[in-house]
């Protein structure tokens, strides 16, 4: 059985991108994983959302900084998806209780423990759960990032071969995070999944997802994430992007937070060829808070678009969002910010800023910060900032006998520190010193 490649194409005139897709790809696909009906037909609807929405242009806002036609959409393919190879997982880390490791190439792995077992914690590929669990993927899959949210939130769903599933029942709260590890290996790859975590009301958990790619090969990767945080309750959730240098990453990710319940979302992006993620945070339930703390590091020829969106839908909510960047030679960010405060959402307390260091002429930070209020009881700021390197540190420092990289190394992790110290798992912590160690 063989699956059909995405294509590639420009229109001579406008040179924009075009991306035909085989319309039996997602059935191929469907068939030899032997999917129930659900997935089947969320996958078709998928399909057809895809099949009329355009590919993004520059003329697109939300993309106006961001040039895909040079994406090699005709050396990528789902294909191997379907095939088994002895592509080996690295060891997890040692934070995690349970974890799920997910890749094109092999059937999703999972190691779990008896006491999530015993407080009902289920974390499941999303193919089990399919079987196990309908009803939950019924009322949760694809219901805040659907496939409508654009062509690549389209592609995913179409073409997610798998996932995971992770429902933390009313009261539970997990003391030791659960970790999704997405690997993906081979020239040419293209791989997608989705990701839904639940966490029912009064209860609390950490959840770490950490994607990577192999160095120096053509590949894709697409996926939505959908975090579901129910009244009262609380969630941690991690997301690292250490994909390999000529990766090219799309993803759609949004967290649901109820009444009284809190989120604190943390983001790393340091790997990939080029990054869009769209991120973006409602607080649905009164008194509901959200904290966004990210940092990125882009060198020659990386390009990282970060787009988030920190909506106030009720009175009394809370949002903090602060995003820190490092960038080098040739390297770009962009990140793209808006708080919306909805009519009526009064006492809303909504914060913003995204911090750059540019480490040479060469690299390139845009910082596009906005409000959008439409209720007149509110408190809403936001700032953006882009400096160099500080002269009078390193030379305070290389007065002491430090030589100048080890002095820019320090000024640098100073910077990042910030961010860092709300990173709740000393193991994290150690692991995100380590992923900007080795941009250095």
């Amino acid at each position: 059985m063989t699956v059909k490649k995405t294509g590639i194409r420009r229109n001579r005139r406008t040179r924009e991108l075009i991306l035909p897709f085989e319309a039996h790809a997602a059935d191929q696909l469907a068939e030899a994983r032997g999917e129930p009906r659900l997935l089947s037909k969320l996958r078709q609807q998928a399909w057809d959302t895809y099949a009329i929405t355009p590919v993004p242009t520059l003329k697109d806002e939300a993309w106006r900084r961001t040039d895909i036609r040079r994406f090699p959409a005709d050396k990528l393919s789902f294909e191997s998806a379907v095939k088994s190879s002895s592509l080996v997982m690295d060891g997890g880390g040692e934070y995690a209780t349970a974890r799920l490791d997910l890749s094109p190439d092999l059937t999703p792995r999972l190691q779990t423990s008896p006491a999530l077992e015993e407080q009902g914690v289920i974390m499941l590929p999303l193919s089990e759960a399919a079987h196990r669990e309908p009803e939950l993927l019924k009322q949760y899959l694809g219901k805040i990032c659907p496939p409508s949210e654009g062509k690549f939130a389209a592609l995913a769903a179409g073409m997610a071969i798998d996932g995971m599933l992770v429902v933390i029942p009313e009261d539970v709260h997990l003391d030791i995070p659960i970790q999704a590890q997405v690997t993906i290996g081979g020239q040419g790859q293209a791989y997608a999944t989705r990701l839904v975590v639940v966490v029912k009301p009064n209860a609390s958990g950490t959840v770490v997802c950490e994607r990577r790619s192999s160095d120096e090969l053509d590949q894709l990767y697409t996926g939505t994430v959908e975090l579901f945080v129910e009244d009262g309750a609380s969630l941690t959730f991690v997301d690292v992007q250490a994909l390999g240098d000529k990766t090219w990453n799309f993803t759609h990710e949004r967290a649901s937070v109820g009444r009284d319940a809190s989120c604190e979302w943390i983001t790393a992006a340091v790997g990939s060829r080029l990054t869009k993620t769209f991120l973006d945070l409602d607080l649905k339930g009164e008194g509901a808070q959200g904290r966004v703390s990210g940092f990125f590091f882009a060198l020659d020829g990386q390009h990282l678009d970060l787009d988030t969106q920190q909506n106030h839908l009720a009175p009394r909510t809370t949002s903090d969002l602060l995003y820190k960047g490092a960038l080098r030679d040739n390297g770009r960010s962009v990140w793209q910010g808006m708080i919306y405060v909805a009519p009526g959402a009064q006492n809303t307390d909504g914060y913003q800023a995204n911090r750059n260091l540019l480490l040479n002429g060469q690299a390139r930070a845009d910082s596009i910060p906005g409000l959008e209020i439409l209720a007149d009881d509110v408190r809403c700021t936001h700032g953006a900032t882009a400096g160099q390197l500080d002269e009078d540190q390193l030379f305070y420092l290389m007065s002491r006998g430090l030589p100048r990289q080890t002095a820019e190394k320090l000024v640098i992790q100073g910077f990042f520190a910030e961010v860092m110290q709300r990173i709740p798992i000393e193991d994290l912590r150690q692991r995100f010193v380590k992923l900007i160690d080795g941009k250095l």
